[in-house]
């Protein structure tokens, strides 16, 4: 079938010149579950360690690090996505803020 070149891979009865590029093409769903998955532990762990603190700096350092992750998000390509996933980044990244402003009010 692949003569004598040994490949190995579903598609190596058809011609090479056919044979479609396996090359690595980043969607927008990557940049949607890092931000999010990233976003959670960070808040997370700025929640948990400042616990005793002022809910004024919570608050602060959480939107700092939501803002930091937000434009890293959009500079990795999520300004090139579609509309839909760019209004479903802000409302997951704006959401999750409010869960870590809402918790730290009790302490403002």
């Amino acid at each position: 079938m692949a003569g004598n070149r040994r490949v190995s891979r579903p598609d190596s009865a058809l011609p090479d010149s056919i044979i479609p590029d396996a090359s690595y093409r980043p969607i927008p769903i990557v940049w949607f579950a890092s931000a999010f998955l990233m976003q959670m532990v960070a808040l997370f762990a700025l929640f948990v360690v400042l616990q005793n603190q002022s809910g004024w700096i919570v608050i602060g350092l959480a939107a700092l690090i939501t803002g930091i992750l937000g434009m890293w998000t959009w500079d990795r390509g999520m300004k090139a996505a579609g509309t839909g996933w760019k209004i479903a980044t802000i409302a997951m990244l704006a959401g999750q803020l409010a869960f870590v402003c809402l918790g730290a009010a009790s302490r403002l």
